[in-house]
């Protein structure tokens, strides 16, 4: 898959809240919730971790993730003097583990690199994608609670960074 980006648009509202509900089926599939309960939290977890990117990181980059015209994740960065900071990359399980993840992944590296930038990212310690970002090189630099900061930086070492042969995402 070669993935394109383009930016959210308000109508993006709930393809995203669906792609932040498949993110966390198994935790939800987990919580014993009846369907109203947990379509009431995810949308009350989704519009604060929304509300919460945005205050964040209010030059942040936030895309829809497309395959062609079909939207299948989201890509949200934020591009600063010294790094860009992956602020969230999920995908639609159908569209998991096809390539879009680790092209997306090298295009931050090659941009990152082009600039003497470093490119960050928080992950869970018990998400899977955390074996992705090890894979392109990220090493942990610093944790709290269930999150590590990750980062990559253009002196990571060989067989982890762009034009390597990588596993797809």
């Amino acid at each position: 898959m070669r993935p394109t980006l383009r930016p959210i648009r308000a109508a993006d509202h709930a393809f995203l809240r669906s792609v932040y509900a498949a993110a966390r089926a198994q935790q939800i599939a987990l919580s014993g919730w009846d369907v109203a309960t947990a379509d009431a939290y995810v949308r009350m977890q989704f519009d604060a971790q929304n509300g919460f990117y945005r205050k964040r990181y209010p030059a942040g980059h936030f895309d829809l993730v497309l395959d062609g015209d079909i939207a299948v994740g989201r890509l949200y960065v934020a591009r600063e003097a010294q790094r860009i900071h992956v602020i969230d990359l999920a995908m639609l399980p159908a569209y998991r583990n096809r390539g879009a993840g680790s092209a997306l992944l090298d295009a931050l590296q090659r941009e990152a690199g082009a600039r003497g930038a470093a490119v960050t990212t928080h992950v869970e310690l018990n998400n899977r994608s955390m074996s992705l970002y090890q894979r392109f090189g990220f090493r942990d630099i610093s944790g709290a609670g269930f999150h590590r900061l990750m980062e990559w930086r253009t002196d990571a070492p060989p067989g982890s960074i762009h034009g390597q042969s990588v596993c797809k995402a």
